[in-house]
């Protein structure tokens, strides 16, 4: 087709935009979008093996940049498939443009082959921005208002482009008459910060704080060493959502980690005990391990309005970004002599530390999971990248992995899917191929689109600058976050039938590859083989056969919060229930706890 195409137009635009690459999945109804990729030899082209996965590499994308994703897919199936994705877009908040390919506009509305609605389709998760291009000359228009929206709303978007538009001519650039709408694109940050009168209130209302915590979310990334001189001056405790993780050093005597059920008994402690909160760019959904409503006064800043006093009563809300925000606050706050709140953190912060080192360090069948994940401390390279799935490894990656500063970690966490790991990984591999890339996954996520996704790391590799891809499966046949959520929130026995999952050889699926795989069931060999793999020549696959006894403990939790677990494990019997209440009573006893036995 010599011709420049509206598809011509919109690839141009994605580059306007300052878009090097698209995740997605061919597919006859967008192949006009596909043609004039291939024409323009940019952006690149990433081939996922499902649209879902395409999706999440957009989201990963986003998440490691701070730029926009791009997914594309075809009509019907191809379309329904992106919606996981871009759900973790929306519920995460980043910004993700779907340009989806649609029957050609004559046959719509005559129940056509693959005809989905794809309006209404995209109409809730891409609520902020889904149009149709009816005409070529809504384009660049619509090209440009996806982008603008994603980025100013931290959401995705959807551009449906009919086939028969797709392959339209291109308009005139020079087009001007009533009717058509000429626009450019670009967007840049500004900055946003609140009244000097609020900032002056909230000073006053942290000043009068005697146990100040200070509750970190993703929203902070670029405040750390703003929030760090602000919790010295306050004498304040640290604590994170899952989001914000990454965000601060948790080598900080006064960091409690990660905050909620996954979470530390230190943060646990932080949050039981203030008696004032501040929030800073946090959105945590674990509203039952915040302080109780009335026990504390709470100041919050984020940039987004509509997340102000939604998850606290909130006494003094703060819109503004959290650098300049509390950078404003530093000059208006008093510096705290008194010790004593900061001195009862620390102390349960070194008390939470020597309950994780002892945890990880316990027997288990083969080999316990929390040693897995605590064993890459100390072999992470100070520039890698990591990426987490969904599942009970979530739950070790918050307690045990010491993130080096400047190591971003991401994961699927509001939406929690399932699946995102390696699709997370090779967004950010492709995006900084120099730099090495870890993913934490388990059996469950890496059976759901896992193996599938390897094929696509084996099939990239030898492009990347650097071929460090290392992926550690937590191999325990078991759903094994779900297997706990039946014990604890319905007192069930673990349903085998829904539960237990096929053993796959991940070692030798690696091999397979011509990726290397490496099996391990032995604790005294993991950190031999994190050195290994992190020193490889191609992609490592570390199936990590782990213990699915080993409790998901939520911290300090009285005996009425946990009783259910146990009567579920009584319920269920067997050998593996009966270690399983063994580690449950070992973890609570490390806590303080004596919990009675059945007919105490």
């Amino acid at each position: 087709m010599a011709d420049r195409t509206v598809s011509d137009l919109v690839v141009e635009r994605l580059s306007a935009w300052g878009v090097d690459r698209v995740f997605g999945y061919s597919g006859d109804g967008i192949d006009g979008v596909m043609g004039a990729l291939r024409r323009a030899g940019k952006p690149a082209f990433v081939q996922a093996r499902h649209e879902e996965a395409a999706a999440f590499m957009a989201v990963g994308h986003a998440k490691y940049t701070g730029g926009p994703g791009v997914c594309v897919s075809t009509q019907g199936p191809g379309a329904v498939h992106l919606l996981n994705g871009l759900y973790d877009a929306k519920l995460d908040g980043k910004p993700v443009v779907a340009v989806v390919g649609q029957q050609a506009s004559t046959v719509l509305g005559s129940a056509y082959q693959q005809e989905i609605d794809l309006v209404r389709l995209f109409g809730d998760v891409c609520a902020q921005f889904v149009q149709v291009a009816h005409t070529p000359e809504q384009l660049p228009m619509l090209i440009d208002r996806a982008f603008r929206t994603a980025l100013a709303t931290r959401s995705p978007t959807c551009v449906i482009l009919p086939h028969d538009v797709q392959n339209a001519p291109a308009p005139d650039p020079g087009t001007h008459r009533h009717g058509v709408m000429m626009t450019s694109p670009g967007l840049r940050p500004a900055r946003l910060i609140p009244y000097e009168d609020d900032l002056r209130e909230a000073a006053a209302l942290l000043d009068a704080g005697e146990r100040v915590a200070i509750m970190v979310g993703q929203g902070a990334y670029g405040a750390a060493d703003e929030v760090v001189e602000l919790a010295e001056r306050l004498g304040a405790g640290i604590t994170t959502s899952l989001l914000g993780k990454p965000v601060l050093d948790e080598d900080l005597p006064f960091h409690t980690g990660v905050m909620g059920h996954l979470g530390t008994t230190a943060s646990a402690e932080l949050m039981r005990d203030c008696d004032t909160l501040l929030l800073i760019g946090t959105n945590d959904p674990w509203t039952e391990f915040y302080p109780a409503p009335g026990q504390a006064r709470a100041v919050q800043i984020d940039v987004d309005g509509r997340q102000l006093g939604v998850r606290y009563p909130v006494e003094v809300p703060l819109l503004g970004d959290a650098a300049e925000t509390v950078r404003a606050l530093l000059g208006m706050v008093a510096t705290r002599r008194d010790r004593a709140w900061r001195d009862r953190v620390e102390s349960s912060v070194r008390k939470w530390r020597e309950i994780a080192q002892a945890r990880a360090g316990a027997a288990a069948e083969p080999m316990n999971p929390q040693h897995v994940v605590r064993s890459l401390n100390g072999h992470l390279p100070a520039d890698a990248r990591v990426a987490v799935d969904v599942g009970s490894v979530v739950y070790w990656y918050a307690r045990h992995l010491r993130l080096p500063r400047g190591v971003p970690a991401h994961l699927s966490s509001t939406l929690a899917s399932m699946g995102c790991g390696i699709p997370y990984g090779i967004a950010a591999k492709e995006s900084t191929p120099q730099r090495p890339v870890v993913v934490l996954t388990g059996d469950g996520a890496m059976q759901m689109t896992g193996l599938a996704e390897l094929v696509t790391v084996a099939a990239r590799w030898r492009d990347w600058a650097d071929p460090r891809f290392v992926v550690c499966v937590l191999n325990n046949r078991d759903l094994a976050e779900v297997s706990w959520e039946q014990r604890e929130t319905e007192g069930e026995p673990r349903f085998g039938a829904s539960q237990e999952l096929p053993e796959v050889p991940y070692a030798g699926y690696a091999d397979l590859l011509g990726l290397r795989g490496v099996r391990v069931t032995s604790a005294a060999e993991m950190a031999g083989a994190w050195e290994a793999a992190l020193t490889a020549d191609r992609p490592v696959v570390i199936d990590a056969v782990v213990d699915p006894a080993v409790p998901l403990l939520p911290p300090g939790q009285p005996f009425e919060k946990v009783k259910a677990m146990y009567a579920g494990l009584a319920a269920e019997g067997g050998v593996q229930a009966v270690r399983a209440e063994a580690h449950l009573r070992r973890e609570r006893a490390d806590e303080g706890y004596d919990d009675p036995r059945e007919g105490d």
